[in-house]
């Protein structure tokens, strides 16, 4: 192997220089697996989860198959590719990195979302665009009203495939793939993988390459958990104690409800904590604001529900509090995984006996 890995790979020279300048030495596990075969025209369903560099993984090779095969502007409201996030926040995330891949190129990238106002994604669907992030159900409303069409867009990405299922957005997915041609190249990337994912890839994918990057252990090694006991009425006081710590530098706490988050963040900040909450009911503005308050530093805490737990990027969340436990072991590895990104990380498990 060469000393540019990235290039061993496949990826043109403009692409190895972009990682390099990002600070990217070496592929990670699912994209040496999965760009070389994406590149090749293959279809694949990969079992990777947040934190393991899939949207490169995707992205490089996506973004070099659309330059290599782009001959001026994207016809209006005719995107060339699709990205399916199960959540606002992953598709923006998705949008910021694949904007940092393409620095330099002349490829047009949107995001369509809902809980904004649709005239600027309208706007931008009819100059053309190369790549489009999407939500289900804003793309959904878009397709109906006549905004955009999908019968020319020839590669698919569903991104955090269990969560689409867990969230509902199953059936709306199979109309969105129903719109688009047969014939083209479709990748599912999925953290688990129940038996209504394999039964649906093996409905949209043809004849898939299989990649499974899925750690042996059931959480991340370097995070160390502990678990508190405490009874329901202790449970505020022994919050305010941890996060009192000055090792506690910037924290996510879980709760299982948007009542419970807003409880929540509503106490911490009339104890003198800087707190900021994120869930479903908030609008997106709100919720990008809160995200954007924690990732700088104006508030060092926030309080989420499970919405958060994939698609957010925030590097050094010192601490995951679970200040109530999920229902699915799954949702907890996608909790304590947010600290998995600091150098070091811990999680703590609070409930009452």
């Amino acid at each position: 192997m060469s000393d540019d890995q990235f290039a061993d790979l496949g990826l043109h020279s403009s692409f190895c220089r972009t990682v390099a300048k990002m600070g990217f030495k070496q592929p990670t596990e699912v994209q040496a697996a999965a760009i070389p075969e994406i590149l090749d025209g293959k279809d694949l369903l990969a079992i990777a989860q947040t934190g393991t560099g899939k949207t490169a993984a995707f992205g490089l090779p996506l973004l070099q198959h659309l330059t290599a095969i782009k001959k001026g502007r994207a016809k209006p409201k005719c995107p060339r590719s699709l990205i399916l996030a199960p959540t606002r926040e992953l598709a923006l995330q998705i949008h910021e990195d694949l904007s940092k891949l393409c620095t330099g190129s002349n490829l047009y990238l949107a995001c369509v979302i809902g809980g904004v106002n649709q005239n600027p994604q309208v706007k931008k669907l009819r100059a053309g665009v190369d790549v489009l992030i999407a939500a289900p159900g804003r793309l959904l409303d878009l397709m109906n009203q006549a905004h955009l069409t999908l019968d020319e867009t020839s590669f698919l990405v569903l991104d955090e495939c269990d969560r689409l299922l867990d969230m509902g957005f199953i059936p709306d997915v199979r109309r969105i793939i129903s719109a688009m041609p047969k014939q083209r190249q479709s990748l599912l990337f999925s953290a688990t993988m129940p038996k209504e994912i394999v039964r649906f890839a093996n409905e949209i994918l043809d004849q898939p390459i299989r990649i499974d990057v899925s750690p042996k252990e059931v959480t991340v090694a370097k995070i160390e958990q502990y678990a508190i006991m405490v009874r329901n009425a202790q449970k505020r006081a022994a919050l305010e104690t941890l996060l009192r710590d000055k090792q506690m530098q910037r924290a996510i706490i879980f709760t299982r409800t948007k009542h419970g988050a807003n409880k929540v963040c509503r106490q911490l900040n009339a104890s003198g904590f800087v707190a900021e909450v994120i869930h479903g009911n908030k609008t997106q503005a709100a919720r990008q604001r809160a995200l954007q308050n924690f990732k700088h530093g104006e508030a060092w805490i926030l309080v989420a529900t499970d919405i958060a737990a994939r698609g957010i990027d925030v590097d050094q969340v010192s601490h995951v509090i679970n200040y109530e436990l999920p229902h699915e072991p799954e949702s907890y590895v996608h909790r304590i995984g947010r600290t998995g990104r600091a150098e070091i990380g811990r999680a703590s498990c609070r409930e009452r006996v």
